[in-house]
This record gives structure tokens, C-alpha cells and sequence, in this order.
């Protein structure tokens, strides 16, 4: 089963294809996700600090250019763990005060 790393969280196993913002928030990490995962709001946006999530999917690119985020950035909610990864997520409930959103589909 592949690991997740979250700097000042720790590390959690999760099932492989598991979706990111899913794993993050079911193992305590309070990620926002606005949208519902349909990558339109990009609060969901982390930091890939090792590890692999593939290409940057066309729907990822199409939501950083429409917010101007920087394209270094990956979506939790597109992102499937499939390897040990550590992530750094952006935006959380505890940092913006925002509830977190609907959540994403498996």
C-alpha cells in the first residue's frame, strides 16, 4: 500500500488508486475541496514534495490558468496515490476558515 506523507501531520497508508483529497481528509487532514472535486474552485491544490502523480491532467491545467495558480501545483481532487508521496496542502479549514466543501466522489 503506498504512504502519504503530510510535513507536521505524519504518515498514513492508504488502498492504491486511492483519490488524494479523499485520502488526506479521511486520515485527518481538514483539505478544503469547495467544489466537490470537480476542479473548478482549485482550493484543493498541493504541493508535491517527492513522489509522482503523473502528468498534470488537461482539467489541472484548464483550472490553474483560469485562477492563475502556478502549474507546479497538482489538484487532490484529480490526483489518484498509486506511490509513496509527501504532499503540502495549500488550503485547509484550519487556515482559511472555510468549510471544507462538498465531498469529493470516491
Amino acid at each position: 500500500m503506498p504512504k502519504v506523507t503530510v510535513p507536521d501531520h505524519g504518515s498514513f497508508e492508504v488502498e492504491a488508486g486511492t483519490k488524494l483529497a479523499l485520502a488526506l481528509e479521511d486520515n485527518g487532514i481538514n483539505i478544503l475541496h469547495r467544489c466537490g472535486g470537480k476542479a473548478k474552485c482549485t482550493t484543493c491544490r498541493v504541493e508535491v514534495i517527492e513522489g509522482n502523480f503523473g502528468p498534470l491532467a488537461d482539467i489541472e491545467k484548464e483550472a490553474f490558468t483560469n485562477k492563475g495558480v502556478e502549474e507546479d501545483l497538482r489538484l487532490s481532487c484529480q490526483c489518484r496515490v498509486n506511490e509513496d508521496v509527501t504532499v503540502l496542502p495549500k488550503m485547509t479549514v484550519e487556515s482559511s476558515g472555510l468549510d471544507a466543501g462538498p465531498r469529493p466522489a470516491e
